[in-house]
């Protein structure tokens, strides 16, 4: 039982003591101290925490709707990091109560000492995983970005604990919000275009592993370097390791940045969200290319050099349709012709707020949100299976039932990691 929970019902248990003689009670606590069941009520405002001030974090921050939601905390490993991205916010205008935000330099303390409904866990991929189960186990709603794991049974840990504890977990797949890819998926999933001939999608670049002998540089003195390497082995700290999506041992590259969006939507459209292929091989005149093939028969090329990131491009008797992020092209055009019109931008090229609108939603319906944590699981699976072929180089069985490969023992020995002693997932 967490420290979190506990202080929680003492704090319901004074609270209606107060109430019963006459004392106000503040009414920024935490709705799903309110509700039933540990369900959010309806018609308070959802109080936010951070986890993670970097870019990505500081975008979410400005598109969370005011009138629902409001960010009370935020923490990182890093001082500097989180005072500047305070700065900023107080420089745009655009959120209210940045000045009583409350800092914090671990999950943890952010999650035992605020009353909280819900986290945004925006921190770097191989710490994600851990950091969104402390704020399960804590009792929170999460909205986690992608990628969301760095291996794959990593993944299935997570989902298991999301289930256990009831709780919401929408992954940061935003794409699943909006409408013309909503609208494109179904197209596909629903046979408009026919049987499918091929699917393209872009042969994302992996990442490269850390050299063994990259040295040693100061470490800024307000960064807790020990726990910024989360579960991964312990390296002396160099500047190049900050840069960390590029390194294998902390993610792989656009493989699973971009190649989270676009694979996600490949599943999505082929019917496979809560699945995965069964098959993959290293296309054999492109060395790094790869194919893979569905349990229904459709498959995969990752051939593409400069093709829909977001997405793919699939071709089916009846024509050709591509789905990138926020945009459909048709040929013949009368295929889309009842599509939506495409989501307003709240920024350069990007969207969030409907996602983090069904998030909220789905805190108060409980009901599963649009990229429920076991579709990120499956999507960012799928990915780290394309690494895997690339890096045995050979074809590959994967059974996405038992989520192990077939009779390949050294396969197999790729879905799970060693985790850093004192970063053990815990007991939940």
């Amino acid at each position: 039982m967490s420290t979190t929970q506990t202080t929680r019902r003492c704090f319901l248990k004074h609270s209606a003591t107060l109430a019963a003689i006459g004392v106000a009670v503040p009414t920024l606590i935490p709705r799903s101290a309110l509700a039933q069941d540990g369900k959010v009520g309806a018609n308070d405002r959802i109080l936010v925490g951070f986890v993670g001030t970097g870019g990505r974090a500081r975008q979410l921050m400005t598109h969370i709707p005011q009138e629902r939601a409001r960010i009370v905390a935020v923490s990182d490993l890093r001082r500097s990091k989180m005072e500047q991205a305070v700065k900023e916010k107080k420089e745009q205008g655009q959120i209210d109560n940045v000045e009583q935000w409350k800092l914090y330099d671990s999950d943890w303390e952010l999650f035992d000492k605020e009353k909280l409904d819900c986290a945004f866990v925006i921190t770097q991929d191989f710490c994600r995983t851990l950091c969104a189960m402390h704020a399960i186990m804590s009792g929170l709603d999460v909205y986690a970005e992608k990628a969301l794991t760095t291996y794959i049974s990593e993944g299935r840990a997570l989902v298991d604990c999301v289930r256990k504890h009831n709780k919401i977990l929408q992954v940061g797949s935003q794409q699943r919000s909006m409408r013309l890819n909503d609208f494109g998926c179904a197209l596909v999933r629903e046979g408009k275009l026919g049987k499918i001939k091929v699917v393209q999608a872009c042969n994302y670049p992996s990442g490269r592993h850390i050299p063994k002998d990259l040295g040693e540089e100061n470490c800024p003195a307000d960064l807790n370097w020990d726990k910024w390497q989360g579960p991964t082995e312990y390296r002396k700290f160099h500047g190049s390791l900050l840069g960390w999506m590029q390194w294998k041992e902390y993610a792989n590259g656009e493989m699973t940045n971009w190649g989270a969006h676009g694979i996600d939507q490949v599943q999505w459209a082929v019917g496979a969200s809560q699945s995965g292929p069964v098959e993959l091989w290293p296309l054999e005149e492109n060395a790094g290319k790869v194919g893979m093939r569905y349990a229904n028969g459709v498959t995969v090329r990752l051939e593409l050099d400069n093709g829909p990131m977001g997405g793919a491009i699939f071709r089916g008797e009846n024509g050709n349709l591509e789905i990138n992020r926020n945009l459909l092209r048709a040929n013949p055009e009368e295929l889309a012709k009842d599509a939506p019109d495409a989501d307003p931008p709240e920024g350069p090229t990007w969207i969030a707020r409907p996602h983090i609108e069904n998030f909220f939603d789905c805190m108060v319906s409980r009901k599963l949100p649009n990229a429920d944590v076991e579709i990120g699981h499956r999507s960012i699976t799928t990915c780290h299976l394309i690494g895997i072929t690339r890096d045995l180089n050979r074809r590959l069985r994967w059974n996405p039932e038992k989520e192990q490969f077939i009779d390949d023992d050294e396969a197999n020995k790729y879905v799970n990691r060693p985790r850093r002693k004192g970063f053990e997932f815990p007991m939940f």
